[in-house]
């Protein structure tokens, strides 16, 4: 990695895409600003208004090659992914270019690792969906709690927020994923029960005791892509999930110097081989926000080498999970990761 090394953020106007723009200017890269608007990219913030700006659709493979053509990696955070992803990844292939996107869109994931896995290996380049709060914060944690292992009778991921203030680009993805969601049941994808079983679980502070009920995101895809996993079931709470589907909620306000709101949350896993039970969660503010360092994180390690080479891959696979953690700890302070090989499981 050099700072030369030029990364396409698409959509970057957008409320997450701003925060990815911010850290990698943090991280000494070379953020290029692309969209399908030319009125919201002629409107960024000030401190990126000297930044290269390249307006462009997803309907035209040609347009799409040209622009990520002299960038190093893509990051997409323009959903719904559904309609972006596999367009803009396959461009990201042919040009060259490492693509990581933030999807939480089951279908998305799946479609990136059956389509683009064979070209990425080809072509020399990394195709890593759901480096992001939802989907890669969860892989990272279960891949760190196996310390090396990979395999696990049970694994359990609960989702906590404090409040949920949804973004305009959360809703429309809401809308437009309708796909039957997946877990993992007796070691194979399955679909999620109808109506999804629900209960109560123990988070760490701050939460503490929450209604929750299962709600699989990426991760789910994601972990079952590098890890053998006999049962997986994801939950969130429920009062947030209520705010989500409120259409008077409204969007997150930004409360501090780096634009975060007040939200806070907590990612908790608890995983199961054996005899052996370990717990990990990951706390922090703002899902949006942390999604930044997280997606840039893998930014920089796929530029600089340290990752398992090329092809479509999980978080946890193509890097080293326990140093990404620490590294988001440590260095970025988007996180607080806590684990007990001891504890027990939350009891629901």
């Amino acid at each position: 990695m050099n700072a030369t090394d030029r990364v396409l953020v698409y959509g970057a106007t957008g409320h997450t895409g701003r925060f990815v723009v911010d850290e990698l200017l943090r991280r000494g890269l070379v953020p290029v600003l692309a969209g399908r608007s030319a009125e919201r990219l002629a409107a960024v913030p000030p401190r990126h208004a000297a930044l290269e700006r390249r307006v462009v659709g997803i309907e035209d493979p040609d347009l799409l090659r040209a622009a990520v053509a002299g960038t190093s990696a893509v990051i997409n955070c323009a959903g719904p992914f559904l309609d972006t992803a596999l367009p803009l990844a396959r461009a990201a292939v042919e040009a060259g270019a490492h693509y990581l996107d933030v999807t939480a869109e089951q279908p998305v994931v799946q479609a990136l690792y059956r389509d683009l896995d064979a070209p990425a290996r080809a072509a020399g380049v990394a195709v890593v969906p759901a480096m992001a709060f939802y989907g890669g914060l969860a892989d990272l944690l279960v891949t760190a709690a196996l310390d090396g292992g990979s395999h696990a009778d049970e694994v359990e991921v609960a989702i906590g927020l404090d409040r949920w203030w949804p973004t305009a680009g959360t809703r429309v993805t809401g809308e437009r994923n309708t796909a039957t969601r997946l877990v993992i049941r007796d070691n194979a994808l399955t679909a999620l029960e109808n109506p999804a079983p629900s209960g109560t679980w123990s988070y760490p502070s701050p939460l503490g005791e929450q209604s929750v009920v299962q709600l699989p995101f990426s991760e789910v895809i994601t972990i079952d892509r590098h890890l053998a996993v006999g049962e997986l079931r994801s939950y969130l709470n429920t009062a947030p999930l209520e705010e989500l589907r409120d259409a008077a909620t409204p969007p997150p306000a930004p409360t501090d110097e780096q634009g975060r709101s007040e939200q806070r949350f907590v990612v908790d896993v608890v995983v199961r081989h054996g005899a052996d039970t370990r717990r990990i969660s990951a706390t922090g503010r703002d899902i949006y926000a942390v999604t930044a360092p997280i997606v840039v994180e893998g930014v920089v390690r796929l530029l600089d080498g340290r990752h398992r080479g090329p092809g479509a891959a999980a978080p946890g696979e193509v890097f080293d999970a326990a140093d990404v953690l620490a590294a988001l700890e440590r260095d970025a302070g988007a996180i607080e990761v806590r684990s007990d090989r001891r504890q027990a499981a939350p009891t629901r």
